[in-house]
């Protein structure tokens, strides 16, 4: 079997596949980092290196097991995942209280680091090649366009969730200045002194250009394999929007462009931390969309009549999507403005009836479409945990913090909120896709012409 472009299809000759493994690796190290170094949780740094290194190499074997590139496509997996590292490297090569004063010995850890990522990227491609099904075909040989927009809507997600944190901490102007930190280039701005809320902000910052470098790439990478212009456009859009978001999340912080990290020369603005906030749940939103629009289903699925028509599926999921969206909303402006509330208390109801409906509709839809089943079940059990964390996030808001700020439950119990709402908001655009994709809507007197025409 051959691809569009006539290669071989035991490898992706597009490289999508070492793309989603690369940064698929890439974005699972920084979430270990993340966590790690985490204030309260400052585990011992040989545990730090030991999970890292463990993630190269996993990475390495995921690239000779699920892409079937051997030791050759492991080296470049690790060097891929060495070289996005650099974004962070740089806190650990700062000189320290001079501000963008590089160590000597970055001279070695840059290439050193590279070559440590290549080696254990290509030991791991090494031990996938001794399992006995090494010779099987790769799956990401067929999906690593899906792999690679998979992953940069979960570094999205990561990013969501650090960003819940940062507002629920209150450390949104914990560094002053932007796009600098404290007058140090943020890619070299010391490790020593990301303590609390400067931590919060800060890795916040380092995980948005990873996103934004990964939304760069996949749009370019879209312009180079895609043959659906409105495919290319789309990721075109989601580049744009990426970049608006920094601005954002920049000017939320200054008010106008400068560079000074003086207080009384900046003006923050809280309606720009609103919009940021309403803004990246749009963007992880269409993150998702792109991952599905990139799947081989979306292209290859035949509609197929259901039992009553989809019409009502379709109507509803399209009307829930906007409820949560109206909601994400009104959450944003409670947690940056403390108002709305009774309206956010009001439309979780509306929210809460009219998914319940959809996830019930689905289910039993998907009795002969599975995604659909699941689909469901989905909704069904992030309707109920939402229900029970508003409710915790309710009874949170009453509680006092022992040294003044947000009580720790607080934030824990609102970020795990923000993120559940995400990932509804994403359950919710697969609902509006695949009800649409998968399902033409017909009535059960309209039967199919054919038998592959029935099926999904």
């Amino acid at each position: 079997m051959t691809t569009r472009l006539g290669v071989a299809d035991h490898l992706d000759p597009r490289g999508s596949d070492l793309l989603a493994v690369g940064f698929g690796t890439t974005v699972a190290m920084w979430t270990v980092g993340y966590v790690c170094r985490f204030p309260g949780v400052n585990a011992p740094s040989w545990l730090l290196m030991a999970l890292l290194l463990g993630c190269l190499t996993a990475g390495g074997w995921a690239a000779g097991r699920f892409a079937g590139r051997g030791v050759r496509g492991g080296l470049q997996t690790g060097l891929l995942a060495g070289v996005l590292n650099l974004l962070v490297l740089g806190s650990l090569l700062s000189g320290g209280d001079t501000p963008n004063q590089i160590t000597p010995l970055a001279v070695w850890w840059v290439p050193g680091s590279l070559l440590v990522a290549g080696t254990l990227g290509g030991l791991g491609a090494a031990l996938a090649q001794q399992r006995p099904d090494a010779g099987q075909p790769a799956p990401l040989s067929r999906h690593g366009l899906a792999g690679f927009t998979a992953v940069a809507a979960a570094a999205t997600f990561l990013l969501l969730v650090a960003g819940g944190i940062v507002t629920g901490s209150q450390a949104g102007l914990a560094v002053t200045d932007w796009p600098n930190s404290y007058g140090y280039n943020m890619f070299l701005y010391p490790l020593s002194r990301m303590t609390g809320g400067i931590y919060y902000e800060h890795v916040h910052r380092l995980l948005g250009s990873l996103v934004g470098l990964t939304t760069l790439v996949l749009a370019v990478h879209l312009q180079r394999v895609e043959d659906r212009r409105w495919l290319k456009n789309l990721g075109l859009v989601a580049l744009v929007l990426v970049i608006v978001q920094g601005l954002l999340g920049g000017l939320r912080v200054t008010g106008h462009f400068t560079l000074s990290d003086n207080p009384d020369l900046t003006r923050p603005n809280l309606w720009l931390a609103v919009i940021h906030g309403v803004a990246a749940q749009v963007f992880f939103g269409l993150m998702v969309a792109l991952a599905v629009f990139t799947t081989r289903r979306w292209r290859e699925a035949v509609p197929a009549a259901t039992e009553s028509g989809a019409n009502f599926e379709r109507n509803v999921s399209l009307w829930l999507l906007g409820a949560i969206l109206v909601q994400l909303t009104l959450g944003s402006l409670l947690r940056h403005t403390d108002t709305a509330l009774m309206a956010h208390i009001s439309l979780a109801a509306l929210v809460l009836v009219a998914g319940l409906t959809l996830a019930v509709r689905l289910i039993n839809l998907g009795r002969d479409l599975p995604l659909l089943r699941r689909l469901g079940h989905g909704l069904l059990h992030g309707l109920t945990l939402q229900f029970l964390l508003g409710f915790g996030a309710l009874m949170a808001r009453n509680l006092a913090a022992p040294h003044g700020g947000p009580h720790p439950a607080d934030v824990v119990i609102t970020t795990i909120h923000q993120a559940t709402g995400a990932l509804l908001l994403a359950t919710t655009v697969l609902a509006v896709l695949w009800t649409r994709r998968l399902c033409s809507g017909r009535d059960q007197s309209e039967q199919p012409s054919t038998k592959e025409e029935a099926t999904c």
